[in-house]
């Protein structure tokens, strides 16, 4: 639907849809964070000198010949794709270039809407521990965990009291660390709280809270 009204715009409204986005691996503070993060992710901020210097000179022969900048989807194309695409389209006349370009916009709308209306799905081991004495999330508390053939690794709750623990799982027991004694204040009558469990083969998510009080705790698999 968006986009049928873009078809059915003037052209002057068109170029300046068109006008509005940035021109590729352009350093500039008016870059949104969304095309930012898509430049990156297709390679275009870590260019070597002499890609930069051939990107400057493409985007120049382009506005020269079209009066607006070269827009792809860089989320669908890879750096050496992105190149070749630019060469290519610089053979088009300016009203199938305008028309290519509007049918980029498309896709880099779509996926962008698509992303603001998903739920990642997550993955690894998180946790998110709530303390009942203060009402809140157990924030700054410190939380180790201990897996097969890896290395410790440790970490802080966030604000809330929630923490990425582990990006990936693997299968074999696993424990979490809790430093509540190093958390609490006034009463102290538990130090470290040790959660042992085992991460079953093919599994992608494991929730853990832990809900804490000054004298007991409870924990469970959440989802």
């Amino acid at each position: 639907m968006l986009m049928e009204v873009v078809a059915q715009a003037s052209e002057e409204e068109q170029l300046a849809l068109i006008r509005a986005h940035p021109e590729l691996a352009v350093e500039t503070e008016s870059l949104t964070e969304a095309s930012a993060a898509e430049q990156k992710g297709a390679g275009l901020k870590s260019l070597s000198e002499a890609e930069y210097e051939r990107f400057a000179t493409l985007n120049k022969e382009y506005q020269e010949k079209f009066g607006f900048p070269f827009i792809i989807c860089v989320r669908m194309h890879s750096k050496m794709e992105i190149f070749a695409a630019f060469e290519r389209r610089l053979r088009n006349s300016k009203a199938a270039e305008r028309a290519k370009a509007l049918v980029e916009i498309g896709h880099i709308t779509r996926l962008r809407l698509r992303d603001m209306v998903e739920v990642p799905k997550m993955v690894g081991l998180t946790t998110h521990v709530l303390d009942t004495v203060r009402g809140t999330g157990a924030a700054g508390m410190r939380v180790e965990v201990r897996q097969p053939l890896k290395t410790p690794v440790a970490t802080m709750l966030d604000e809330h009291g929630r923490a990425i623990l582990l990006n990936e799982l693997v299968p074999g027991p696993h424990e979490i660390k809790f430093h509540a004694g190093a958390y609490m204040t006034g009463t102290k009558f538990y130090d470290v709280i040790p959660v042992r469990f085992v991460v079953e083969e093919g599994a992608t998510h494991i929730h853990i809270p832990l809900i804490l009080s000054a004298f007991g705790y409870s924990t469970y698999r959440g989802g």
